[in-house]
């Protein structure tokens, strides 16, 4: 059997490390001999994370340009021809036989140098609405992975393959696990729990506004597990002292979080919303306003559409949760109809389907 050499870039947030490591770790299952090197961001998760999958991962100096004229922007041509060079090195010393992104700002550069190389190329586009890097490498490699409709709007109809998003395997069994997982977080099975996700960074918005409802929550008679995030676990972590809140900084165990939750609260990217699919429960999805083309509203308004999901955004809240809320709570109706709903969005096979398409370019045989 011939020994594979992969290169995957992804990066930025768990929403493009964790599907570049799926299809790793599901290459690595069909082809076990196979080299892997990761390409990041210096300066990113990705550099941790990556690493303790159990893969290498090389740095690139790059990021991506702000909103406002920053001194970030000044250095930013610089940082990218930094980073095509590096990237070009990489290539040129690995030798791939298919190059892999996932999206985030190394994936640009590394794609770019890939397909000049002639390295059969493949782009996993996990939102609805895609960034101008994926659109300018949709031309030039070879299959694009899609976990919605109507992508043709941006991206070359024939090299189109709508997958889905990777998602934790372990999130297909949840529905076994509702007890071990109220044991696990010590709940009291006679409440409803709400789960609140604001990534694995946090989200200040959701967390403020989390903070401001607890009375509202407690007199609903409903207990929290709330993911702040890294960034502000110092400023809510008291409030695990209050009956019926718990406050983490991450959740090591999401299968069981989400065996736990009733209603979930959570922001809307890419990866959230395909695991959230799956996982088939009531949601109230707050997208930050704060992303690239506003790809998390695009996101949850894709779900929302079809009456699997609620939307509120950001600048809703005050008006619209407290309502939205109590009669999603007292309608076991409306919840079985969301979790119906949403279920039927749900591409559980992803990561298979997209290394099917993996093994179809490293048969193709392109001279490097």
């Amino acid at each position: 059997m011939k020994q594979y050499k992969v290169i995957i870039s992804g990066g930025g947030t768990g929403g493009h490390i964790y599907p570049a490591i799926a299809i790793a770790n599901e290459l690595k299952l069909r082809y076990p001999t196979t080299e892997f090197l990761f390409v990041g961001a210096s300066d990113r998760m990705e550099m941790e994370k990556v690493p303790k999958a159990g893969y290498k991962i090389e740095g690139l100096w790059i990021a991506g340009l702000q909103r406002k004229l920053t001194l970030k922007n000044l250095l930013f041509p610089f940082k990218l021809i930094s980073s095509l060079w590096k990237a070009r090195r990489i290539v040129r010393k690995f030798k791939p036989d298919v190059a892999i992104g996932t999206g985030g700002f190394a994936s640009g550069p590394l794609l770019q140098m890939a397909v000049r190389k002639q390295v059969p190329s493949l782009i996993q586009e996990q939102n609805s609405f895609p960034g101008i890097t994926n659109k300018l490498l949709s031309k030039k490699v070879q299959a694009i992975c899609v976990a919605y409709d109507g992508l043709e709007r941006f991206f070359p109809k024939e090299k189109i393959i709508k997958t889905g998003n990777p998602i934790r395997q372990d999130l297909l069994t949840i529905d076994s696990k509702r007890n071990e997982a109220a044991s696990f977080f010590k709940l009291d099975v006679n409440k409803k729990t709400v789960l609140v996700l604001g990534g694995s960074l946090g989200a200040r918005a959701i967390n403020r506004f989390v903070e401001s409802k607890l009375d509202f929550f407690s007199q609903n008679d409903v207990q929290l597990i709330w993911q702040c995030g890294k960034l502000y676990i110092e400023e809510y972590s008291r409030y695990t002292e209050n009956e019926g809140v718990q406050v983490h900084t991450f959740l090591d165990r999401m299968d069981l979080a989400y065996a736990a939750a009733d209603v979930i609260i959570s922001r809307s990217g890419a990866s959230s919303v395909s695991e959230l699919c799956v996982v088939g429960k009531p949601v109230i999805f707050i997208p930050s306003p704060n992303v690239a083309e506003d790809h998390q509203t695009k996101n949850a308004q894709s779900i929302a559409k079809e009456n699997a999901a609620i939307l509120i955004r950001e600048n809703e809240l005050d008006d619209r949760f407290e309502n939205e809320f109590k009669s999603l709570l007292s309608s076991e109706e409306k919840q079985k109809e969301l979790e119906s709903n949403i279920k039927k969005l749900a591409l559980a096979n992803a990561t298979s389907d997209i290394v099917d398409e993996v093994e179809k370019l490293l048969k193709l045989g392109i001279s490097k």
